[in-house]
This record gives structure tokens, sequence and C-alpha cells, in this order.
């Protein structure tokens, strides 16, 4: 079986070739990424499509759902580790920094009366949200503070969550 170290070898190598592949173009487009989500029947249960992928998403059953799968809060800590995760392996593949292995725990609260009558002062998004980057590595503790400030400096999905975005959205109304 590979190793981690190994892997990020080959990491490395696909990072330098799409680097040099992008830097090859005269102009560098930016991604566009679609993903889409519709409630399912009787169940509720929301299947949301990226791609050939299916991810569901339901609620506990105290919520009128199925517990078929995490919620939306459970699904965005989710989304947050495994960023934070694929960036740091990239980074670690882009140092140098050898990893025996990597671990990333995501936490944050959700309070289902957030905005309520007498909870107004409570979020309604997750908030105290917090994560653990859990590393061996026979590397120096500098050398991984040194991935560490660069993970967070170029992780998308960290820098969404720490930088407000603007959305737009509509509604478009189909006649039943």
């Amino acid at each position: 079986m590979s190793t981690l170290n190994e892997y990020l070898v080959q990491k490395r190598q696909a990072a330098l070739d799409r680097k040099d592949k992008a830097l090859q173009l005269e102009e560098i487009p930016a991604q566009t990424y679609y993903a889409k989500a519709r409630a399912l029947g009787r169940s509720g249960v929301r299947e949301i499509r990226i791609r050939d992928f299916q991810v569901i998403s339901d609620s506990p059953e105290d919520y009128a759902g199925y517990n078929l799968g995490p919620n939306s809060a459970e699904l965005q800590l989710g989304v947050l580790g495994s960023c934070l995760t694929h960036i740091t392996l990239i980074q670690a593949a882009l140092l140098q920094v050898s990893l025996d292995a990597l671990e990333v725990e995501v936490s944050g609260q959700l309070h289902s009366f957030a905005g309520q009558p007498g909870y107004e002062d409570i979020p309604v998004y997750p908030y105290n949200i917090a994560y653990k980057l859990h590393i061996t590595s026979s590397e120096s503790p500098e050398k991984i503070a040194d991935l560490h400030e660069q993970v967070e400096r170029v992780c998308p999905i960290f820098n969404l969550l720490r930088n407000p975005q603007s959305i737009k959205g509509e509604v478009v109304l189909h006649s039943s």
C-alpha cells in the first residue's frame, strides 16, 4: 500500500503540470462551478447533484426527516474540512513537507431558535466554527507552522467563510 508521502509526490507533479498548462494561456479564466439541489417527494430529502455525483441531505427524525444524510450545516462543516484537507495536501506537496497522516476536525454551532423571539441575538447561521488540523510528520514545528499559514492564505472555502460574500438570488415561479 502506498503512503501519503508517495501521494504527495504525485500531487506535486500534478500541481506543477496544472500551473504550467495554465501559464501557457494568454488569459487564465476563472472556473465556474454548478450544483443543483431539489426536495424529493414525500420524504423532503434534499438531493444535491454536482457533476455526475449525488449527495443526500436530510433532517433528523425529530424535525420531520428520516436521518438519511447530514443536514446542510453539517455538510458545510464537512465541505470546510474537505477543502482544508485538500489544500493542506497541495501545499505540503508544493512546499515538499513530509506528511505521514492528515486529518481535519471541524465543529460549529447552530441554534434551532436563532432569530426568533427571545433568541434575536443568536446568529441564524453556523457560528463558533473551529477546526483542528491533525498532522503526523517528522517535520519541524516551524515548517508545519509555515504550511498552516499557507493553507489559511489560499484555502478557498476557509476564505469564503471568513470573508463575507454577496450572493444574488431570484425566484423562478412555475405554475402547477
